[in-house]
């Protein structure tokens, strides 16, 4: 499939993490981030006009919001993962047939759920990715 070369719409995005072994889509996702970074290594030496710099070690995380729904095989992996070895993530921002899956290994550090008399119950999920992040075109 070929990427997208407008602007892509949120609401066919796809999140799925490690079930047993399988890519398990997860249910009623709100939102997700995929926040890719890379450090820098300043190797300025003396007599320089302008520091300079080389590319370092990269670092990404991932968070999720969700609607809890305590059934899914999904979220309820997510809620136990804190403390456990690291699994897959991947999110598709605009659906799995086309534009691109983003993918990692993700230890999840955090499952958070709130409820509120005035709305739905929620869950936040927050992750490191170990290693690099995969893009993989569709």
């Amino acid at each position: 499939m070929a990427n997208n070369t407008t602007a892509y719409a949120g609401t066919s995005g796809v999140a799925k993490f490690d079930v047993g072994g399988s890519a398990t889509t997860i249910a009623s996702v709100i939102s997700f981030t995929l926040t890719n970074t890379g450090d820098v290594i300043e190797t300025s030496a003396m007599g320089n006009t302008a520091r300079t710099y080389v590319p370092g070690l990269t670092n990404a995380t991932a968070s999720m919001s969700l609607y809890f729904v305590d059934g899914d095989a999904a979220q309820a992996a997510l809620q136990t993962a804190p403390g456990s070895a690291a699994a897959t993530i991947e999110l598709y921002p605009s659906g799995e047939t086309t534009g691109q899956k983003l993918s990692g290994e993700m230890i999840v550090t955090s499952f958070e759920v709130s409820a509120a008399n005035d709305g739905a119950v929620t869950a936040e999920v927050s992750g490191q990715i170990t290693g690099a992040v995969t893009v993989t075109n569709l």
